[in-house]
């Protein structure tokens, strides 16, 4: 589950969550995990959602 939040703090970013566990939280705005790690799978759905405007 990706949630993110329009008028959230600074910088964009997107919490990705598994099953209910925070697996990442990815700056949007610099391209790179704020807190935890991400896989490769993930990196590329975030990408595919910013390319298509949903994030």
């Amino acid at each position: 589950m990706f949630v993110t939040w329009k008028g959230d703090h600074t910088p964009r970013h997107v919490h990705v969550y598994r099953d209910g566990v925070l697996i990442v939280k990815w700056d949007l705005d610099h391209g790179q995990p704020m807190v935890g790690k991400v896989a490769r799978r993930v990196r590329l759905l975030i990408q595919e959602l910013e390319r298509e405007g949903a994030l």
